[in-house]
């Protein structure tokens, strides 16, 4: 898959399961690999990898969601540069 250039340098603010899951398959598609792929390389199944791309909320998702929340802060993912 190609990448958007237009996207190259985009960071992603995540408040929510939906913005988590819009920033992993940005930089899936960005990597090139399929769901069953990335799934395979981080050990977790495709459907689990799907569910998190749709902003499904896993209990592990809404907890990390919960404590950042509960401490005034957010998580913002951009590309790692190592």
């Amino acid at each position: 898959m190609p990448t958007d250039p237009s996207h190259a340098d985009r960071s992603f603010r995540i408040y929510s399961s939906d913005s988590l899951g819009a920033a992993i398959r940005h930089y899936r598609r960005a990597a090139g690999l399929s769901q069953a792929e990335l799934a395979a390389r981080v050990g977790v199944h495709r459907s689990y990898l799907s569910d998190l791309e749709r902003g499904k909320e896993t209990e592990q998702v809404r907890r990390i969601l919960h404590v950042l929340k509960e401490l005034g802060v957010r998580i913002t993912i951009d590309e790692a540069d190592w």
